[in-house]
């Protein structure tokens, strides 16, 4: 199963980037042996269109074509749920034991995500109710997925 961070907006080289490559990184050399292949990160475009409704409906349509067929999607989303990391990878781990083709987390634009991405979503996922940097929640969710990882396998990386 792979597992995909596809984010709207391309992250510039510095401090957050490295640490969502680390994160990438440390999630894919622990995943191979619970099962996960491939984890990587896709920057989607920011659209230029000029009302807020049309870019996020561009940018929902590109986010939903990066994501392979059968995916068990996952929107960050404000209005989403607020899950312990414990229950985040047991769902990435169920979804893996049924089958599923990829795990597709995605992180919407400035404006947010469309109806259509949030539709289709298999989990709205919140990180609270405070509003972040787009930047930092990349960082978060690939911790997030990094973790996941260390739980599945038990390290002790994950501590209450």
């Amino acid at each position: 199963m792979r597992i995909l961070l596809a984010c709207v907006g391309r992250l510039k080289a510095g401090a957050e980037r490295d640490l969502v490559a680390r994160y990438l990184e440390r999630a894919r050399a622990s995943g191979r042996a619970l099962g996960f292949g491939d984890v990587q990160m896709l920057e989607i475009a920011e659209s230029s269109a000029r009302r807020a409704e049309d870019r996020m409906a561009e940018e929902g349509a590109a986010l939903l074509a990066a994501c392979p067929p059968g995916t068990f999607l996952v929107a960050l989303d404000p209005r989403g749920r607020n899950l312990p990391s414990e229950e985040l990878s047991a769902r990435m781990a169920r979804e893996r034991d049924d089958g599923r083709p990829a795990i597709c987390l995605v992180i919407g634009g400035a404006d947010g995500l469309s109806d259509a991405v949030r539709s289709k979503a298999s989990l709205l996922l919140a990180f609270g109710a405070a509003t972040f940097p787009h930047q930092l929640v990349r960082v978060m969710l690939a911790e997030q997925i990094y973790r996941a990882m260390t739980i599945l396998s038990g390290h002790p990386y994950h501590r209450a």
